[in-house]
């Protein structure tokens, strides 16, 4: 085969992830670079005796290559448009609607790594995880535009400046340009900004777990630390807890949501919004509560930070396991990729045997159907999730 973009070829005996299509190519197992690549640009993989293998992005990373065909070289407006209908073709399949909030691509989950996409009631907000990703967004615009127009696609959001190494704007790039959009998600009405919320504007992963507690909060006076914008305090109330206090470092979260919450329940709801250090707050003395949940930001960016982030992790539910009332419930979460499922039960267990409590797990808490996992690659499986009762 001949080749007219850049190569990258394997070192002897490095090729087994490749062999087993593991979608990232790490800079330690290429043993040549020819064509000199740019960052973002379409390299060949080869085999270490020359054979083509894969194509993908190339990256100025640990990960020099984000793998997008083992099947083909030929990367074109038509694969993309096989990938981006398979993505779409799968949420319908698993019951997922335009008048919905959901993963609509979920990077390697969809075999499209670096990019994901999250649909808002009609809003698409696209987010790219490389440069080369991001220079295909007005590409992937005209066929989301395109595949999407039977969901009722209004308007298309890029949300890649924090993410996109190379740097990006947000904003609008097609369709109508509201300032916040209204979502609903289990009959609660939720504001999102785009331009300021974090990820692609909400939580999108959660979907499933904030229909749980739904279903768990009647009575109960529920603590949800890390709250952000309410997600899990709108279930709580809408599934009739008796009082719900959302904690948050961030003034613009709480002031959301506040506004979910009067939205939703009017202004006389039994909820309190309180601005703080979640860690401080939970070491003071606190209210009873014999709900929490635990929902924090990623401890552990990468192994190198695993043993702190792990550290972290321990404090706060050790610090849940004590306070919780006999029969209490706990929801605790870690979306660190760098901490695997086994890390995050040995955490709570030894939590547990800290806090001196019995605690027994009643269901494990993964993402949902619409975050995909690829079976070659299990690092995308980065929420891990328990829900405990404690004794």
């Amino acid at each position: 085969m001949a080749y007219d973009r850049p190569t990258l070829t394997i070192a002897a005996g490095r090729e087994k992830a490749l062999l087993r299509h593991h979608p990232w190519v790490f800079s330690g197992a290429v043993r040549r670079v020819d064509g000199n690549p740019q960052e973002g640009d379409l390299v060949d993989v080869l085999l270490p005796d020359g054979r083509w293998v894969a194509t993908g992005h190339y990256q100025n990373d640990s990960i020099v290559c984000k793998v997008l065909s083992f099947d083909t070289p030929n990367i074109d407006e038509a694969f993309f448009r096989q990938r981006l209908a398979s993505a779409i073709d799968y949420r319908w399949r698993m019951g997922l609607r335009g008048d919905g909030v959901f993963r609509m691509v979920h990077a390697e989950g969809d075999y499209l790594p670096g990019l994901v996409c999250d649909w808002y009631n009609g809003v698409l907000v696209v987010q790219a995880h490389s440069v080369g990703m991001h220079r295909l967004v007005p590409m992937l615009t005209q066929l989301f535009v395109e595949l999407l127009a039977p969901w009722g696609i209004k308007a298309v959001f890029d949300k890649s400046s924090a993410t996109c190494p190379g740097g990006a704007t947000d904003g609008y790039v097609w369709g109508i340009e509201p300032q916040e959009w209204e979502i609903c998600e289990h009959g609660n009405r939720m504001l999102i900004n785009f331009y300021e919320g974090q990820k692609t504007g909400f939580f999108v992963d959660q979907r499933e777990n904030r229909h749980l507690v739904m279903q768990l909060a009647a009575g109960q006076r529920v603590l949800n630390c890390f709250g952000y914008t309410g997600g899990f305090s709108l279930a709580a109330l809408r599934g009739g807890a008796s009082f719900v206090e959302t904690v948050d470092i961030s003034r613009k979260a709480i002031d959301l949501c506040n506004r979910n919450v009067e939205l939703n329940f009017g202004p006389e709801a039994p909820h309190k919004g309180t601005v703080a250090d979640v860690l401080k707050y939970l070491a003071s003395d606190l209210s009873p509560f014999n709900f929490i949940i635990l929902d924090p930001p990623a401890f552990a960016k990468n192994h190198r930070s695993l043993q702190a982030g792990l550290k972290g992790y321990r404090s706060i539910n050790q610090r849940a396991l004590e306070v919780l009332p006999e029969g209490g419930l706990l929801m605790t979460f870690s979306c660190s990729q760098a901490v695997s499922r086994d890390d995050f039960q040995t955490m709570v267990f030894t939590a547990a045997m800290n806090a001196h409590r019995r605690v027994r797990i009643v269901r494990q808490l993964p993402h949902a159907v619409d975050h995909p996992v690829s079976i070659c690659h299990p690092e995308g499986e980065y929420l891990k999730g328990l829900l405990l009762q404690v004794e």
